[in-house]
């Protein structure tokens, strides 16, 4: 199992954050997803932004999360208005 760390954008205190709420490896973030990931993170953590929502789908894809296509962005950031 990867961990967390070894994944782009995903630095300790991200990392730490995704390991309290039950996410303990790069392949069970991939596995559960940005949205899910970062549900659970709003419901313990209620000021994660969408910034951390764009960070875990770049980690998963690979991507650095400022480069993420407009569309992708504007997806992510309807379902983080609707968990407002």
């Amino acid at each position: 199992m990867a961990k967390l760390t070894s994944m782009m954008n995903i630095g300790r205190e991200m990392s730490k954050k995704l390991t309290s709420v039950g996410i303990d490896s790069a392949e069970e973030l991939i596995y559960i997803g940005a949205k899910q990931a970062f549900f659970k993170l709003k419901e313990a953590y209620p000021n994660v932004c969408l910034v951390h929502l764009y960070t875990l789908e770049g980690a998963i894809t690979n991507t650095e999360y400022n480069a993420l296509s407009a569309d992708k962005k504007k997806e992510l950031k309807e379902f983080s208005d609707s968990l407002k």
